[in-house]
C-alpha cells in the first residue's frame, strides 16, 4: 500500500467547532435501549416506500384507526412499521404528538431522486449501517454487529450473550423471552431463504438486508458472520460510515484499529460490515483516492490513522451517489 507524507495536527480542522454534530444515537447508553418493539416482525420490502409516502399525505397515519386499511398491513404490522422507520432514523416525530415526518436522511436516500423501492444496494447497505450504529433504537442489531464476534454460532447461543451483555450493560432488565424473540427476529431479517432471486425473496417475504450476505444459514441449527474483504461495498455509504465515525470520536484522526474494532461508546465500520482488516485498508485507500481534500492515510508514529481534513455532513457523500446516477 502506498501512503502520503505524514499529517501534523496543526494542519488539520478543529472538530469541536466543526458543523457537523455527531448523531447522539450511536453513543450506547445503559438507560436507553430497546428491546421487541419490532412486534416479532422483521422489516420487509416496501414497507419504507409505503411508511414515507403515507407519512407525506398524512403524518398522523400511524395512530390512526384505519391505518390497516390505508397500508394494507395488519395492526401489529403498523405497529413495526412504524418502529423500523423509527430504528432506521428515517422519520422524527412532530412536536405535541402530531405524528412523524421524514427526516433530511430520508428524502435524500428514498425520495423522488433518491431509491425508494431498493433497486440501489447501497441504500440497503446505508439502512444496516444506520441500524447497526443505533443502540438506542435497535439495541439487539447494534450489540450483535459491534460486539458479538463468534464467527458460528446457534441461536441459542446468540441469545445466550445477548442476555449477559444486557444483564452487565443495561439499567433495565428485560425478560429473557423479550432477548429470544429479538435475535430470532435478527437471524431472520439478516439470512436468506433457499431462493436467490430478488423477486423470490419478495414472495417469501425475506428482508431487504438479507440480500447483503451478512449472515449464512449452516446448517440446521448454526448460522455464520463472517469478516470478508467487502470490495464491492459501495464507497458513499463507508464515507458515510467513516464521516459519522469520524464525529462520534471527535477526532481529526482516527486509527485504524478503532474503525475496525468498535469500542464502548462508538461504532466502528468495520465490524458494522463485517471486514477484514485488509478490506477496510482496501476500502479507506479508495476513499482516499477519490476525496483527496477530504482524508488522508498515513502511517505516524508505527500507528496507520486515517485523517479527515475538511469536516463534511455524512450525508453529503450520500447525496453524492445520488447526484451522479440522475446525471447518468
Amino acid at each position: 500500500m502506498t501512503h502520503k507524507a505524514q499529517h501534523t495536527d496543526a494542519t488539520l480542522p478543529a472538530f469541536e467547532d466543526s458543523k457537523v454534530p455527531p448523531r447522539q444515537t450511536m453513543r450506547f447508553q445503559p438507560d436507553h435501549v430497546t428491546f421487541g418493539r419490532h412486534e416479532t416482525f422483521h422489516l420487509r420490502f416496501g414497507w419504507i416506500a409505503k411508511g414515507l409516502n403515507a407519512l407525506k399525505q398524512n403524518p398522523a397515519i400511524f395512530s390512526r384507526e384505519d391505518a390497516t386499511v390505508d397500508l394494507g398491513v395488519g395492526k401489529n404490522m403498523v405497529s413495526s412499521m412504524r418502529y423500523w422507520l423509527q430504528a432506521a432514523q428515517l422519520v422524527r416525530p412532530l412536536p405535541e404528538g402530531r405524528g412523524y415526518a421524514e427526516t433530511k436522511l430520508a428524502q435524500v436516500a428514498f425520495g423522488e431522486e433518491g431509491d425508494p423501492f431498493f433497486e440501489d444496494d447501497a441504500t440497503i447497505w446505508l439502512i444496516h449501517w444506520l441500524l447497526a450504529s443505533n443502540p438506542t433504537g435497535a439495541t439487539t442489531i447494534y450489540w450483535f454487529f459491534n460486539h458479538f464476534h463468534k464467527p458460528a454460532f446457534s441461536s441459542d447461543e446468540v441469545s445466550a450473550e445477548l442476555s449477559n451483555y444486557v444483564r452487565r450493560e443495561a439499567v433495565k432488565r428485560t425478560s429473557p423471552t423479550t432477548l429470544v424473540r429479538d435475535v430470532t427476529m435478527l437471524l431472520r431479517m439478516y439470512t436468506r431463504t433457499a431462493s436467490s432471486s430478488r423477486i423470490a425473496l419478495e414472495d417469501t417475504l425475506d428482508s431487504p438486508l438479507s440480500l447483503l450476505d451478512l449472515l449464512h444459514r449452516v446448517d440446521a441449527h448454526h448460522l455464520s458472520c463472517t469478516p470478508q474483504s467487502r470490495y464491492d461495498l459501495p464507497l458513499p455509504v463507508f464515507a458515510f460510515a467513516i464521516s459519522e465515525a469520524f464525529g462520534q470520536l471527535n477526532s481529526p484522526h482516527v486509527a485504524i484499529q478503532d474503525l475496525m474494532y468498535s469500542g464502548t461508546n462508538h461504532c466502528a465500520p468495520g465490524a458494522v460490515f463485517r471486514m477484514t482488516e485488509e478490506g477496510l485498508t482496501h476500502k479507506i485507500e479508495e476513499l482516499c483516492e477519490l476525496s483527496p481534500s477530504d482524508f488522508r492515510f498515513d502511517r505516524t508514529a508505527g500507528v496507520y490513522q486515517l485523517y479527515c481534513l475538511r469536516p463534511t455532513a455524512p450525508l453529503e457523500h450520500f447525496r453524492d451517489r445520488h447526484n451522479r446516477r440522475v446525471a447518468a
